[in-house]
């Protein structure tokens, strides 16, 4: 854009609408010398400073959508400034100074609005997340992901790691350190006290807010954030799609894409990732993964690492044991939740999908026990494992995590896996099933109680629990031999009953090289492992092995070992190209997820599967389809308590059992009309049927 310096007459005119300035040559302005009374008739009552420059004003605002306001600059101090075309700005108490505003900005009373010093706008902040004394710390950057977080945080065996990740996220934060801030175009500021360094994405609406300092607020217009009234936010960084509104308080924290923290939440040296949501409650040190859920005003979350996780009322963890102070940690590894008046003294870990009722003192471990349920009876705790399984809520909690995820940004910082069974989970199953064995085979058949990292287990919870896990397993692999069996062209399409992970022309065209082959040949080359040529030379593809969860991402620790490596070493050392390798990761899920799973079907199953026959696989199917429904009916039966007598009290109030029984079904619908009752008939139904198509298909 071209500037020039006002003439004389212009500045005789500014004087006239009281606007004032000591050095009239350092304001330039873009209009045009031969029409500016359409411009300079709304400046009225503006002290300039410093070198400032303004844009065109010819464009209205609707001011909530009923008051029309002409753009322009009223009762305003500006100093250094650079305001883009077609601008509001009015009633400000203080001053603007050392910014640069894009165009259609609407700034109205506020009381002060700068850059006081150079700023890295809260990159580079030092987030003492897990440990509120130190020791794990995450350094803060507009690039940050929730896996960068997780190695920085938690591999901090590995010191040159962390200081190559540090040193990365520090250079970046120095790099676009500056003495301007900016402001995007479409941002909306108004009613706001305070806000210093802090840099503003377009289309951002801050409305009401106390006092922002030290921050960034990357907002777009594709994915606009929200800062609400009475927020009060120092040293942050807030992702796109984001609000931090209704006396909010954050410090020291980060604040992934399409996330809310909301009425009164208060949070310290925390890390949220995308779609999380706090509400009332307070955080502290927490490292909060995608999804991570509280509502309630008695809910503390300190210290603990979470992930697709519902806290609920009253949920409270300690950190410390009055010994050394706040120094201990825990993990509820991902799809944990906590019931009301849930407590846990940290360090302990929650294995995946699991529930916490009660309170729990003992330190366990329960990692290697997936889907389980933590009950504490008489101060001792209780581990009933594999129970989650049949649990209609872990089947409705799976479903409703992709349709909230709520992000618009194109460029999305996290990468997240859905799968309820995974190589993650289903590899803890298979740990937790040894494990319940060996307990059987040490401490004898007939015990009543058996004990399992600080923890109690019941016979009969054992034995349903390795009924759980096998049937969990069965259906694991059992869906990914018949996924295999069709994208691997040994079957036609059965795609109206199966979830299909390839194209059906790359399927057609598989089929084709499987012309003329016997059906054990086709299954073969089928159910073959992935491989990948490099050199010239056929190799197997990674994914064998352990698999970890890195923030919501699923990865063969293999492939997060080569690439912290390639950090160690320098080969990798830009934030964007870490977020690239991770990305690499996500794209590859499916391809290497066969290549874990093939070992664990020969063991599984008993069979080799370089040369498994039709045979084998249609008694692998039969026992699919087994696990499948006897799963299905076990939740179709825990979706029935939500509909049973004792479920309608309080219902039918001042009437007998039959107006109970009426007034329930109003309010909550017919059992068998239920959307997930329904979903659960529909899934016994298509797999039914699959199964016969691909048995058919297969004789």
């Amino acid at each position: 854009m071209e500037y020039r310096a006002l003439t004389v007459e212009e500045i005789k005119q500014l004087e006239a609408q009281r606007c004032t300035s000591n050095e009239w040559e350092n304001l330039l302005v873009s209009w045009p010398a031969e029409n500016n009374v359409e411009d300079l008739k709304w400046l009225n009552n503006v002290s300039f400073s410093g070198n400032c420059r303004l844009g065109r004003l010819q464009k209205s605002f609707k001011l909530d959508d009923v008051i029309e306001l002409h753009s322009g600059i009223y009762n305003a101090r500006l100093h250094n400034i650079t305001v883009g075309d077609n601008c509001y700005i009015s009633d400000i108490g203080e001053y603007i100074a050392n910014y640069d505003i894009a165009d259609d900005v609407l700034i109205q009373d506020v009381g002060l609005l700068a850059v006081l010093s150079k700023s890295s706008f809260g990159n580079g902040t030092a987030v003492c997340v897990l440990s509120e004394t130190g020791g794990r710390e995450v350094v803060i950057t507009d690039r940050l992901s929730s896996h960068i977080a997780y190695i920085m945080a938690l591999y901090r065996h590995r010191p040159a790691l962390h200081q190559k990740l540090s040193d990365i996220a520090n250079y970046y934060a120095k790099k676009y350190a500056s003495e301007r801030g900016t402001i995007g175009k479409g941002v909306t500021i108004r009613r706001c006290s305070r806000i210093t360094n802090v840099k503003i994405g377009e289309g951002a609406t801050i409305m009401g807010s106390h006092f922002l300092h030290n921050g960034s607020i990357n907002s777009n217009l594709e994915a606009p954030c929200v800062i609400g009234s009475g927020v009060i936010a120092e040293d942050f960084i807030i992702q796109s799609g984001s609000s931090v509104v209704s006396n909010a308080m954050i410090s020291r924290c980060f604040v992934g894409q399409a996330c809310k923290l909301a009425h009164s939440y208060s949070a310290t040296d925390s890390l949220f990732f995308a779609n999380c949501h706090g509400e009332n409650g307070e955080a502290c040190s927490i490292f909060a993964g995608p999804f991570t859920v509280t509502h309630h005003k008695s809910t503390l979350l300190i210290a603990g690492l979470f992930s697709f996780m519902n806290a609920g009322s009253g949920s409270n963890q300690s950190n410390h044991m009055y010994k050394l102070g706040p120094i201990h940690q825990g993990i509820l590894e991902r799809g944990a939740k906590t019931s009301s008046d849930s407590y846990i003294l940290w360090p302990s870990r929650v294995g995946a999908f699991s529930l916490v009722m009660g309170r729990h003192v003992t330190h366990s471990d329960t990692s290697n026990l997936p889907f389980s349920y933590l009950i504490e009876q008489n101060n001792t705790t209780y581990l009933v494992p594999g129970v989650n399984l049949r649990s209609v809520g872990t089947i409705r909690d799976a479903q409703k995590w992709p349709n909230r995820d709520k992000r618009k940004d194109g460029a999305k910082l996290d990468y997240i896996n859905y799968d309820l069974l995974s190589p993650y989970t289903v590899q803890k199953m298979f740990k937790g099933l040894d494990s319940l064995k060996k307990l059987i085979a040490s401490s004898g058949e007939l015990s009543d109680i058996y004990s399992f990292h600080s923890t109690k287990i019941t016979n009969s919870a054992l034995r349903k629990g390795i009924k759980y896990y096998n049937t969990g397993i069965t259906k694991y692999l059992g869906n990914l031999i018949i996924s295999r069996l069709q994208v691997g062209g040994a079957i036609g399409p059965v795609s109206k009953f199966a979830k299909v992970y390839s194209t059906s022309l790359l399927m057609q065209q598989r089929a084709e090289k499987l012309k003329g082959l016997t059906i054990d040949e086709k299954i073969r080359q089928a159910l073959k492992l992935n491989t990948t040529i490099e050199g010239g030379k056929e190799i197997v593809a990674p994914g064998s092995g352990d698999w970890t969860d890195i923030a919501g991402l699923f990865a063969p620790k293999t492939e997060i070992i080569a690439l912290i490596e390639k950090i160690e070493s320098g080969e990798i050392s830009k934030l964007r190209e870490i977020n690239a390798q991770f990305n690499r990761i996500y794209e590859s899920y499916y391809e290497w997820e066969w290549n874990w799973a093939y070992p664990m079907i020969e063991e599984f199953f008993g069979v080799e599967i370089k040369k498994i026959t039709a045979e084998q696989t249609i008694e692998i199917i039969e026992k699919w389809r087994a696990a499948v429904i006897s799963l299905d009916k076990e939740i179709y039966n825990d979706a029935h308590k939500e509909f049973s007598l004792a479920s309608m009290t309080g219902f039918g109030a001042d009437g007998d059992r039959r107006d109970k029984e009426a007034d329930f079904e109003q309010v909550r619908g017919d059992f068998e009309s239920n959307s997930v009752v329904k979903m659960i008939h529909e899934h016994i139904y298509k797999k039914s049927n699959l199964a016969d198509e691909v048995i058919r298909q297969l004789k």
